[in-house]
């Protein structure tokens, strides 16, 4: 997340980043006098891992919607589901629909 920005623009981070890992040619100093020519270095080899994350969470985040749409329920509900029936297990002497009803529509953490 916050830690590409350093990576990318940060001129002491970029070069501890390159000894320790990317051992890319280091440029003349005076190509290095700003953040935006730092980050035009950094950008050859930050490029492909960043656009790689970015798309990955852009395809999880479109399959995690058309799943909302075909009706397909994501793992949270698996857990609500889980839950609920679990909280029916234990009162049988409650209406079992009506208990997992209310669990279902709690949510699963408190705000404080």
């Amino acid at each position: 997340g916050l830690s590409c920005v350093p990576l990318v623009f940060h001129l002491d981070t970029v070069e501890w980043f390159n000894a320790a890992y990317v051992t890319a040619d280091v440029p003349p100093q005076k190509d290095l006098e700003t953040w935006l020519e730092v980050g035009a270095w950094s950008w050859n080899w930050m490029e492909p891992v960043l656009g790689t994350g970015t798309f990955l969470l852009m395809c999880t985040q479109y399959f995690r919607i058309n799943m909302d749409h075909l009706g397909i329920k994501p793992y949270t509900h698996v857990l609500k589901r889980a839950r609920s029936q679990h909280l029916a297990r234990l009162f049988p002497v409650y209406d079992a629909e009506i208990l997992m009803n209310y669990s279902e529509s709690a949510t699963i953490y408190e705000l404080h």
